[in-house]
């Protein structure tokens, strides 16, 4: 085993680990105020649209545009304009399905994102998954089923946005893994959250229902400081880890999930939800461990590994 191969097997960092878990209580805060603010009247356009101007702002801000030229460089403004349509859509979704559903049951489904990927990333980036990998999508999906149990009059509109959501985030993440060779990550940041803003600025004005109190005109603005803190959070723990160590440590989520619906709604996902959610998870982490057994083994032995990833 080579010295870079050894590095993965070192402990990961405690301050990787640490902004992994804050990112999740970020984006568990992120999603619960969302809720409160959609269940409270709010049309989750008007929502989502102010969560990427006040992000679009930090941005701004953060990398100081009218000083870097980077942050304003692109490839293709149309590709970035369709990885920032793709995260708008994975957001509104998700606002619109945490209406109907408790906040454990849309994250469960948004788990199923790294399986779609990995079984997208085949027809648009040429990395075929394995048939092991392929049984563990399978029974990803199997989990799905479990929760939304089609057939039985469970599966309802919550659902499909909740999917919608997962799908969209999906070829977000595919496009940023494909265009992360011919862009900038601060032109990427930027774009993604510029898109939304100027697409739905003639739309989401006309859907505004201002905020009745000063608690949610809190709620609204501090959507966009969750978000960009979130991602800012991964973007430093990616910096001290490797992806796949760091892998797990996002399934955490689902805690905070359960908690924080529990705390501020009284929910509490039934037995079907947390059953669906095991599977999705254990699924999720083979995966993992999978990507894993393949990335050691292509810095030992790079033809036993291409033979290798079609097993795996």
């Amino acid at each position: 085993m080579t010295a870079s191969a050894s590095a993965d097997d070192k402990a990961t960092p405690a301050s990787a680990i640490l902004l992994m878990f804050a990112a999740g209580i970020c984006f568990t805060v992120l999603d619960t105020s969302a809720k409160y603010l959609v269940l409270s009247g709010m049309s989750p356009e008007f929502v989502s649209w102010v969560r990427f101007l006040v992000h679009l702002v930090l941005v701004a801000l953060l990398f100081r545009i009218w000083a870097n030229p980077k942050v304003l460089r692109h490839h293709s403004l149309f590709l970035q304009v369709l990885r920032g349509v793709f995260l708008y859509g994975s957001t509104i979704f998700n606002f619109i399905a945490l209406k109907y559903l408790q906040l454990a049951e849309t994250t469960s489904i948004a788990f199923l994102g790294p399986m779609v990927i990995t079984a997208l990333a085949g027809p648009m980036l040429g990395e075929w998954a394995g048939w092991r990998r392929w049984l563990a999508i399978a029974a990803g999906f199997g989990g799905m089923l479990v929760i939304t149990r089609p057939g039985l009059g469970v599966f309802g509109l919550g659902h499909v946005f909740a999917l919608g959501s997962m799908l969209s985030y999906s070829l977000y993440a595919i496009m940023t893994r494909r265009m992360g060779a011919t862009e900038t990550s601060e032109s990427m940041i930027f774009y993604s959250a510029l898109a939304p803003v100027l697409l739905m600025a003639p739309v989401a004005p006309a859907t505004a229902t201002m905020p009745p109190s000063a608690l949610m005109w809190v709620l609204l603005l501090s959507l966009g400081v969750y978000g960009a803190l979130g991602h800012y959070m991964i973007i430093h723990a990616f910096k001290r880890a490797t992806a796949i160590a760091l892998a797990p440590y996002p399934y955490l989520q689902i805690v905070w999930m359960v908690a924080s619906g529990y705390l501020v709604f009284g929910d509490l996902p039934d037995a079907w939800t947390v059953a669906g959610a095991a599977i999705i998870v254990a699924s999720g982490l083979y995966i993992v461990h999978r990507e894993h057994r393949l990335r050691l083994a292509s810095r030992t032995a790079p033809e036993e590994a291409s033979q290798l990833a079609k097993k795996l």
